[in-house]
């Protein structure tokens, strides 16, 4: 009897043993999860910013102040309009009868 019972206080102890590490592995496994939802949650945050910042930074009045500025662009206008001739239609047409 006494085997029997030592036996069983040795499932015991092993089995306490077991469920004390697997419980501490469960917590460590979940605060591992909580950081990684947060650090989710703080790059959709910046990645939302940065989406924002992209299209203020890309409105037409920016660009074409930029253009102007620091390209000095300016609009085409009849007066400064080149146009060339396209002497592949010109040479067509002076051949055709």
């Amino acid at each position: 009897m006494t085997r029997v019972n030592l036996l069983l206080l040795v499932a015991v102890m092993l089995t306490a043993l077991y469920l004390v590490r697997t419980q501490y592995e469960s917590r460590r496994i979940f605060v591992e999860l909580e950081k990684a939802t947060s650090q989710g949650r703080k790059l959709e945050i910046d990645n939302e910013t940065l989406q924002a910042e992209r299209r203020s930074q890309a409105t037409p009045l920016r660009v074409d102040k930029l253009a102007k500025d620091k390209l000095q662009m300016v609009p085409a206008t009849a007066a400064i309009t080149q146009y060339v001739p396209d002497r592949s239609s010109a040479a067509t047409a002076a051949s055709k009868p």
